[in-house]
């Protein structure tokens, strides 16, 4: 096993660290996400922890880490007899993206429990990583299925596998650590709010520092062993810390003072529930006994907002992560003083420094610049090719609203989501098949109907029921899937003349957030004088979308066989590396097609591509006025495809309350 990095070899990140350590100290903080760019030492600085956390005593020979205090009376294991016991490390176990269902819970041997009644069971990660750290790296990307049993279990401390009517539980309750990059999307609000703290990443600016981070990164590739033991003494200060605030935690007092100012600042951000309030409560206590001390402080209630609110103020997945720090004060400030002398020159400590001190990391806020768009310029004069004197400033995108469900015809296969219809491992079940490889979802039915015409030549004598390999069977389900949504959105001179974009973009972005609830990938195409450009790249990160839209400027020609012509490239190209997630293409045009030679024959030999291929598609109707051509219903019969206005886009219309979208190809 590779030596971890050491945590106290870490330059700077002083909010990482200080989470992590608060966690380590009192586990009930309820965990970390830590959110940055890549290559900013997340995974580096969660692995590091374990080996500073304390080591556990569990029962002897027990596979669920029961406490000897304390055994769970319900372990698989048990009954456990009191005295035998041992002293293992704190454990880290990595929950794989990409992980099985029965990795996670743990696998139960359904032919040992339908022929022989024994609950033959094999513990998965939940059950290692009880009284540990769970890890997930590039949590944003775990399939649902999986989302749904980490909650279940972080809200009930127990882990419970089922296999129709055969049940196993066991105590299941770990430190949560995950990590991400926002770019590739972001998190379901449900365990979003599992976390207790919340940490934003990024890269110094500093050179100095930076020199540093190469410098000791080097050091350590070069002698691991030998890095590490520079490092003890440290190490074993900061391990030595953490065994003192824990001992101390239970004498740290929470007075009536700073319980109003926790309620006041909850209050003052608008967090939903009550968690914000309990998990602050809990963080600020922590903070106390980091710092050595059995009073909380109002720099402690401070420092506890800091990490407790910021992600439990998203609203929708646009909405950037963070706190008004003035606004912070003022809150702290109007609810009242601390009990005690109320002091506050004893700033906590934000973590262990390394020998000689390290530089104070970057961490001023990274704005996301002014978003706000400058007035649109109005009606008139020759649209311009792009770039050209005939470009508009960005429009600001009307509010986003609740729009129709735009589904993908047939039966798919791909990741699960809730958008199309698919075969799942989740959802009402339809029938029932021959597993192919290990069993995950028994149809009892169907096993006891192949088992039973057998049970004479088997030499049946007693009541059970005897049951053999061959007569299992998997039960095949059907649920929904989640799709591509690729956007193709003409912002040539056409659209900007008549003022709509902002309606445009507000529509865009309504689709956006419907694709964000319903776990779809999205990609951004957009089209104008000569050329159509990618805005963005299929992704999971809904926001970044969103971003590039609100930049979007508008002018020029409408290209609209250019851009039919890229976004089929990018499905080819996407195809090659996910072949099992189908696509929906939604253009958003008035249906115009200038410049170049033929420019109409042109985009409707673009669209029958998408025809031709099956490819589902609907067209999102821009055009306005008393008098309408009428192109964009042509463009979606080229297509294969369906049109709707911008008014029949809204959930509320009188259209009616689903519309499936009509593409050449069917269901297998």
């Amino acid at each position: 096993m590779s030596m971890p990095f050491p945590f106290t070899a870490v330059v700077g990140q002083d909010d990482l660290r200080l989470a992590l350590l608060l966690n380590a100290v009192s586990p009930a903080v309820g965990g970390v996400l830590v959110r940055g760019e890549k290559g900013t030492a997340k995974s580096t600085a969660v692995r590091a922890l374990s080996a500073l956390l304390p080591p556990v005593d569990v029962v002897s020979g027990c596979r669920f880490s029961c406490d000897p205090d304390s055994p769970d009376p319900g372990c698989p294991d048990g009954p456990h007899e009191p005295g035998a016991f041992a002293s293992r490390p704190a454990r880290m176990v990595e929950l794989p993206v990409g992980a099985s269902e029965d990795r996670l819970v743990g696998a139960l041997d359904i032919e040992r429990a339908l022929a022989e009644g024994v609950k033959a069971f094999e513990p998965g990660l939940l059950a290692d990583a009880h009284r540990g750290i769970l890890y997930v790296d590039e949590v944003n990307l775990l399939h649902d299925h999986l989302v749904d049993l980490l909650l279940d279990a972080a809200a009930m401390g127990a882990s419970y596998v089922e296999r129709e009517g055969v049940s196993v539980r066991h105590a299941s309750k770990f430190l949560l650590v995950g990590t991400m990059n926002p770019e590739e999307g972001e998190l379901r609000p449900q365990l979003l709010d599992r976390f207790g703290l919340t940490v934003e990443v990024a890269a110094s600016r500093e050179p100095d520092q930076r020199v540093e981070v190469v410098r000791r990164r080097l050091a350590y590739d070069d002698d691991p062993a030998g890095f590490a033991a520079r490092w003890a003494d440290e190490e074993a200060a900061v391990r030595a810390r953490i065994v003192a605030a824990r001992a101390l935690l239970p004498s740290v007092r929470l007075g009536d003072g700073a319980l109003r100012q926790i309620a006041a600042t909850c209050a003052a951000f608008e967090v939903d529930g009550m968690r914000a309030d309990i998990v602050m409560a809990r963080t600020a206590t922590a903070l106390a006994a980091w710092a050595g001390r059995t009073d909380v402080l109002a720099e402690d209630v401070r420092q506890a907002a800091l990490l407790a609110l910021p992600h439990r103020r998203r609203r929708n997945p646009f909405d950037a992560p963070g706190l008004d720090e003035d606004k912070l004060d003022e809150t702290l400030e109007e609810s009242g003083g601390q009990d005690g002398d109320g002091g506050g020159d004893d700033d906590p400590d934000p973590g262990p420094d390394g020998p000689g001190g390290q530089p104070e990391p970057d961490d001023a806020p990274q704005g996301d610049g002014d978003a706000a768009a400058r007035p649109e310029a109005g009606e008139g004069g020759e649209p311009q090719p792009a770039g050209g004197a005939g470009e508009q400033s960005p429009a600001r995108a009307a509010e986003p609203f609740r729009t129709k469900v735009l589904s993908v015809p047939g039966l798919g296969e791909g990741a699960a989501g809730r958008r199309s219809r698919a075969r799942t491992e989740h959802g009402r079940t339809t029938g029932a098949r021959r597993p192919q490889g290990a069993l995950t979802k028994l149809h009892l039915a169907a096993t006891v109907q192949a088992a039973a015409p057998h049970q004479r030549a088997r030499g049946r004598s007693g009541p059970g029921l005897v049951v053999r390999r061959d007569d299992l069977r998997q039960a095949s389900r059907e649920g929904r899937e989640g799709n591509l949504v690729l956007f193709v959105v003409d912002a040539s001179g056409s659209m900007a003349a008549r003022q709509r974009m902002s309606a445009v973009k507000g529509a865009v972005l309504s689709l956006l957030l419907d694709a964000y609830q319903r776990r779809d990938k999205v990609g951004l195409v957009t089209f104008r004088g000569s050329a159509a450009d990618v805005a963005l790249p299929p992704t999971s990160s809904v926001d970044a979308a969103a971003v590039r839209l609100e930049s979007l400027p508008t002018g020029g020609r409408t290209p609209l066989a250019a851009g039919l012509l890229k976004a089929h490239e990018v499905l080819r190209v996407e195809r090659l590396r996910d072949p099992a997630r189908r696509a929906l293409v939604v253009v958003v045009t008035d249906g115009r097609a200038t410049g170049g030679p033929e420019p109409v024959a042109l985009a409707g030999r673009a669209a029958r591509l998408f025809a031709a291929e099956g490819t589902a598609s609907v067209v999102v109707d821009c055009e306005s006025g008393p008098v309408r051509l009428g192109l964009a219903g042509r463009l979606a019969g080229e297509l294969g495809g369906t049109a709707v206005t911008l008014d029949e886009l809204r959930a509320d219309s009188i259209a009616g309350l689903v519309r499936d979208v009509q593409g050449t190809r069917r269901a297998a």
